[in-house]
């Protein structure tokens, strides 16, 4: 019998690699290693959605075929005409037979799992998958790693001692409930502010440290000890609201996994291959679900630059991808360094800048697109000029007829955006900023919200409270508290307390408007369980009274009608895109995982703004980075920390490699911000990068040549040029422990001092912003 395994051989990967022949060589290699832990270091503009997208279709269609060496015993003479046959004339009615003949073991499309961090992310991979596949590309699993870790709570979470029916507490919320746990524990608000200690829960969460675990390593510490009970409190409260917080999502999955063997067991065999895109933002506690699911197929796989790393204040550990071969054994390593987004010169700069950073893999990003324009580095004489610059700049290139939507605008901190707004409005350029006020954070949004989860989880005593007299029913906050104070006796529902309100007698006087409210909401739950979204939505509005109010507010009114309207076409939007499958929680799960980046539509022409930690996995023919500082970018606080440093040079990586044309670096030598003036020199960033890749203008000099003299002694020398303006010795009165004002971040209490270069840094934690660390002698900090 004739052996046809060389032929067989060639063939096989001769027909796979002309498949793939658009995807370069790396890109092949990611697609074609299926097996076994592997992380590709996809660097910026390589292409990682599209290899991400070919190595799940490679593995549907092929399995493991290409570094497979097995021959089917069937293959013989006919087999191998057929494939040469194709491989000369490849066509798409052979295709399928093709693939028979070729496969090894390949998965079904629900053994795949592919996990990204924005939903709109999941999105392009499904439609891409669709588009590549068919019907056979909706079975893949592909989310956030929240969306897919509350569908298996919603199957398992009854074993948590939760119900299927659970609510999803954002920030806001989650925030109501740390001061209600504070409240109920007597500590006061001034002492320890509300969202610092929501901040310290979110971290211990992400380390997986449950309460009693915290309180046990608080020991004697009585900041950490008071943090602890509060913990412990507020997850009492979330359980007896029957609602998770965005931590517990995945907290509550990977306890679940870790407890119940046949539940990890079922989602094991389920997913046998999992795919993570972005791995470097992972924190510990997705790290342990990544792990839990891929520790019996190990066929991990996982996308991401230790480069982009720049989420370490959300909980992110960059560790997770630099010790990825020392915690998954025999991994392999792939790097994309070619990329197809920017010209040569601006990746020569990204990699000029981000070769300073010791703790990176290392790789070096290239192209085929062309040296391109030199890199435009401005220096202004104040932030007045350079937004000034920046205005002219875009409307300089719409007259070239470039569009408004090929611009963008990233600043380290959203205060920077003010005078560039200022300018754009005076310019009549149309612009966008992502990360403002966000549609579902408009008060009748929350409160339509509200309505329709209490209705999908009556125990949500949250949102209860918040409609509970919303419009107006003579249901006080006096009656609420003390229904509250039953519920907490009996160990019931708020709800069921409402419902029983003519059992008790506290309640008594109140027990008619009680019972109304409570019958309104249970006619509004049947309604959602028989009708459309929509027809409950103007049905809520008509029986609560909602409409009414609004009519009665006149042209204010009106314009929260119509955002109510937007909301009824989000679900009209839900209920087309899932069919038989749409529900009113299913609908609340799509909102509570919502973010706004999500919905940025590309197609509207208007200059985008946004911070640069917005700006990651997008891209601009032309961007505009501004407030390129000493003190601004890098921020002042941390500056004397190599750690936080090289967190903030990957930051200015990732806004480098944000253009794909043109980048523009703006700094001003002299800035208004927080209501006070210094003088910066220029960001350590932009001198890194080699000067023969910038075209270099300082218009700040010039500028302040035609100032007039000043009529007092000017602190501005020669000597202090792009230094900032020294601040009088700040008299220290005040201790570690002890409450402080400042005056842009409020009041907060110091957790920290360190003596440092004759001043002291301050670390302390304000109610409006969280921790900051900061100079004394700047900060100006007054004991309260």
């Amino acid at each position: 019998m004739a052996d046809f395994s060389a032929d067989y051989a060639v063939l096989k990967q001769e027909i796979i690699e002309n498949e793939f022949k658009r995807m370069n060589d790396m890109q092949r290699k990611a697609v074609f290693t299926v097996n076994g832990p592997l992380l590709i270091l996809a660097g910026a503009g390589s292409g990682k959605t599209t290899v991400l997208v070919n190595r799940i279709a490679y593995m549907l269609s092929y399995g493991n075929a290409y570094l497979d060496k097995t021959v089917l015993e069937y293959i013989g003479e006919r087999e191998i005409a057929f494939l040469k046959q194709y491989r000369d004339h490849p066509n798409g009615q052979d295709l399928e037979a093709v693939h028979g003949i070729l496969a090894v073991r390949p998965p079904r499309p629900w053994n795949i799992l592919a996990i990204t961090f924005t939903n709109k992310a999941a999105g392009e991979l499904k439609e891409r998958l669709n588009a590549m596949l068919g019907e056979m590309g909706d079975e893949v699993n592909a989310g956030t790693f929240h969306s897919i870790c509350v569908r298996i709570l919603r199957r398992n979470i009854d074993r948590l001692g939760y119900t299927s029916s659970f609510t999803i507490y954002d920030a806001d919320d989650s925030l109501r409930v740390v001061k209600d746990s504070m409240g109920d524990l007597g500590i006061s608000d001034k002492m320890f502010p509300p969202r610092m200690i929501l901040n310290e829960i979110s971290h211990s969460k992400d380390k997986m440290l449950p309460p009693k675990d915290y309180i046990n390593a608080a020991g004697n510490d009585y900041r950490l000890s008071t943090i602890g009970k509060v913990y412990e409190r507020y997850q009492a409260r979330l359980k007896a609201a029957n609602a998770c917080d965005f931590d517990d999502l995945i907290v509550l999955t990977v306890r679940l996994l870790e407890t119940y063997d046949d539940v990890l067991e079922y989602y094991q065999n389920r997913f046998r291959y999992i795919l993570v895109d972005e791995y470097q933002d992972t924190n510990h506690a997705q790290y342990r679900l990544v792990s839990l699911l891929a520790q019996k197929h190990h066929n991990l796989c996982v996308v991401g630059d230790d480069d982009q790393s720049i989420y370490k204040f959300r909980g992110a550990t960059i560790e997770n991808i630099l010790s990825f071969e020392q915690q998954f054994e025999h991994a392999t390593v792939i790097r994309l360094e070619q990329n197809y987004r920017s010209t040569q010169n601006i990746l020569d700069a990204a990699n000029a800048v981000i070769a300073n950073n010791r703790e990176r893999k290392g790789k070096n990003l290239w192209t085929e697109n062309g040296g391109g324009e030199k890199i435009t580095v401005r220096r202004t004489a104040d932030e007045s000029a350079e937004a000034e610059f920046v205005a002219t700049s875009i409307v300089e290139n719409v007259k070239q007829g470039r569009k408004y939507s090929d611009h963008a605008v990233l600043y380290r901190m959203n205060a920077q955006s003010n005078s560039i707004e200022r300018y754009f409005i005076r310019s009549n350029i149309p612009y966008r900023i992502i990360g403002g006020h966000k549609f579902f954070e408009r008060k009748e949004i929350r409160d339509m919200l509200a309505y329709l989860n209490v209705i999908n989880n009556p125990s949500d005593s949250v949102r209860l409270r918040r409609i509970i007299n919303e419009p107006k029913r003579g249901i006080g906050n006096a009656t609420v508290v003390t229904a509250e104070q039953i519920a907490e006796q009996a160990g019931i529902p708020l709800f069921d307390v409402l419902r029983e309100a003519d059992t008790y007698p506290a309640l008594a006087r109140k027990a008619s408007s009680l019972r109304e409210f409570v019958s309104m909401m249970m006619d509004l739950a049947f309604t959602a369980e028989q009708e459309s979204l929509e027809w409950l939505l103007d049905e809520l509005l008509d029986k609560t009274g909602y409409l009414a109010m609004l009519k009665a507010d006149g042209p204010e009114g009106e314009v929260r009608i119509e955002n109510i309207e937007e909301l009824k076409s989000n679900m009209k939007n839900y209920e087309n895109e899932n069919g038989d499958d749409a529900s009113l929680s299913g609908f609340l799960e799509e909102v509570a995982l919502y973010t706004d980046l999500d919905n940025l539509n590309q197609s509207d022409d208007c200059v985008v703004m946004m911070t640069l930690h917005s700006a990651k996995g997008l891209e601009f023919p032309f961007v505009y980075i501004v407030g390129m500082e000493e003190g601004i970018f890098p921020s002042r606080n941390i500056l004397n920390f190599p750690e936080e440093i090289e967190e903030e040079r990957r930051l200015a990586y990732v806004g480098i490699t944000r253009a794909k044309e043109r980048l523009y670096l703006l700094s001003a030598s002299s800035r208004m911000l927080f209501g006070s003036t210094s003088r910066n020199r220029q960001s350590r960033f932009v001198d890194e990068i080699p000067d023969g890749l910038i075209d270099f203008k300082d218009t700040s000099v010039t500028s302040y040549a035609y100032q007039p003299v000043p009529k007092k002694p000017s602190s501005f020398t020669v000597d202090n040029v792009g230094k900032a303006v020294q601040a009088k010795k700040a008299v220290i009165d005040f201790k570690v422990g002890d409450m402080v004002n400042h005056r842009v971040f409020g009041n907060g209490m110091v957790v920290s001092m360190t003596p440092m270069a004759g001043d002291v840094l301050v670390e302390a934690v304000f109610d409006k912003v969280g921790t900051k660390k900061i100079m004394a002698n700047f900060a100006k900090l007054k004991k309260v």
